[in-house]
């Protein structure tokens, strides 16, 4: 449930809103989801939270990351760890979790609505923390892939779950072909 006076703010784990969207076969419209979520309240912030590789001459990430830094998001980033594990096989790990609930802890004084966009069970004590300090909290993610993108217990925390795929109509755009350019 959203009032027009409520103070918003949006915490999304990018990767995990990609992952979530691509599931559903749908790319994220940022302007629209900016613009849906003013319409809903009285939006103070939208954090976006992805880690980078460094060292690549191109990463397909960067153009979204440059937009969102032009147009009104704060963008939270880290360098991404590139691994290779004991069978050869090359793995990279940038986990943001940490950074996201010690922001939406900082912030939590100030807003009385928080919309976290994942599905990471490990968030679920983090919205009961901003609970416990007054703060309302919808999880936004999707039970409708298979498998679930979302985790049982942090939609049994959260105050309101949105399905993304609802929000289809209103912030999705038809998905580019893979390697597709901007």
């Amino acid at each position: 449930m959203f009032y027009r006076d409520d103070r918003l703010a949006l915490f999304i784990d990018g990767t995990n809103l990609y992952y979530s969207a691509r599931a559903l076969e749908f790319d994220i419209d940022y302007k629209a989801l900016r613009s849906e979520f003013m319409r809903r309240g009285k939006l103070l912030r939208v954090y976006y939270y992805t880690a980078l590789l460094e060292g690549e001459e191109y990463s397909p990430i960067r153009p979204l990351v440059d937009w969102l830094n032009y147009n009104g998001f704060t963008l939270v980033t880290k360098p991404a760890k590139e691994y290779t594990d004991s069978m050869g096989r090359r793995t990279i790990k940038g986990n943001m979790d940490i950074e996201l609930a010690v922001d939406a802890m900082e912030l939590a004084p100030r807003v009385d609505h928080i919309v976290l966009f994942s599905g990471d069970g490990d968030f679920r004590p983090l919205v009961e923390a901003l609970q416990r300090k007054g703060v309302r909290v919808s999880v936004v993610s999707t039970i409708r892939s298979q498998p679930s993108m979302i985790s049982d217990d942090l939609r049994r925390q959260a105050d309101n779950f949105i399905e993304l795929e609802e929000l289809r109509d209103v912030i999705g755009r038809p998905p580019r072909p893979e390697g597709a350019e901007d």
